[in-house]
């Protein structure tokens, strides 16, 4: 059974990676954080340019994986759109302003996690 849930995280994190694709997010990483943390098996990290691309970001996100039966669990930060952390049980989504993305550093604070290639990730 353990398997096939992270094939259900994989097939998730690639979801979530086209979604942020199709709306032209930048600089897309993945961090596999399941050997360091309970808190998920991966972070996806993105930016996108202004206020109004975030949140469709976010919503595509949020809707691709609705269809692929995959609620949010919890979302914040959506109104002021500086960074909405979108949690889906197995996946984290983080979606930045660029300005935000430096300050946090969450590839520097995960830095024990492990880097993924989206591609090798995407469906």
């Amino acid at each position: 059974m353990e398997e096939s849930v992270v094939a259900k995280a994989k097939k998730l994190a690639g979801i979530a990676i086209e979604a942020l694709e199709d709306r032209k997010a930048e600089d897309i990483r993945v961090i596999d954080i399941s050997g360091v943390s309970v808190l998920a098996d991966y972070f996806i990290i993105a930016n996108g340019t202004n206020r109004s691309q975030i949140q469709a970001l976010a919503d595509n996100v949020e809707r691709k994986l609705g269809e692929a039966g995959c609620a949010a669990r919890q979302a914040e930060g959506y109104d002021n759109a500086q960074w909405i952390l979108l949690d889906f049980g197995d996946i984290i989504v983080h979606i930045f302003d660029s300005e935000n993305r430096l300050l946090y550093d969450l590839e520097r604070i995960w830095r024990d996690g492990r880097q993924i290639d989206p591609e090798t990730l995407k469906n």
